[in-house]
């Protein structure tokens, strides 16, 4: 049985509106026919469970966030990584992925930050920066390295409305859901340069399953 997160109501509500007319008019067949309409919408918000892909997640490794495509990975970019040295990575969801947001890695959530902006298409760069978008840091003390992960839901040219579900001072664990970005977004992640990428541009990534980026083991082995 597929998991449905309850923010599917009330737009799946509003998309039932026209099968319903159809069908109080006598319209039956039309009625059928836009009644695939809210049953799309619906899957739109379906929410499988996760486990990564491999291996058993530990303290040296960051999961995707989302499903979608890679449309960079490297160094942090000049206007969309913060401030400091950073490993980018940049997902693409198109309005087919599903859209349930799940944290890269476990510690405390140190900051949650809701900023107002535009609706660009997501893939722009200036996107990262003018859009609608939440910025979460998620901090972490390994080995005596304090690790900070920061991570950013971004709204699309169809996605209008950033959902947050987790608030500051949580605690976290890698792959938990901490939200979702309703129809077609993006997600950025963000690294220290002690991590190593293992992603590239256009690969396909799943949230809560592909490992993106590792802190390399004591051994020195990534």
């Amino acid at each position: 049985m597929v998991r449905i997160d309850r923010e599917a109501v009330p737009a799946t509500v509003v998309a039932a509106v026209p099968a319903l007319a159809a069908a109080v008019t006598g319209r039956r067949r039309l009625g059928a026919v836009l009644g695939l309409l809210p049953v799309g919408v619906a899957l739109f918000f379906r929410d499988p469970e996760r486990g990564p892909d491999r291996g058993a997640v530990d303290e040296d490794t960051v999961l995707s966030p989302a499903d979608g495509k890679v449309m960079y990975a490297g160094p942090g970019q000049e206007g969309v990584a913060p401030e400091g040295e950073w490993q980018q990575v940049s997902i693409f969801l198109s309005a087919f992925d599903v859209h349930i947001n799940r944290a890269p890695y476990g510690g405390r959530l140190r900051e949650v930050t809701y900023r107002p902006g535009r609706w660009l298409a997501a893939y722009k760069h200036e996107s990262a920066h003018l859009n609608e978008r939440t910025d979460l840091v998620i901090e972490r003390e390994v080995r005596g390295e304090q690790r900070v992960v920061h991570f950013r839901q971004i709204v699309g040219l169809m996605a209008r409305r950033v959902v947050t579900t987790v608030e500051s001072g949580e605690e976290l664990t890698t792959g938990q859901r901490i939200g979702l970005m309703k129809f077609g977004s993006r997600m950025d992640v963000f690294v220290p340069p002690s991590a190593n990428l293992l992603v590239s541009a256009g690969d396909r990534v799943v949230a809560g399953e592909t490992v993106i980026a590792r802190w390399p083991s004591p051994g020195g082995v990534a």
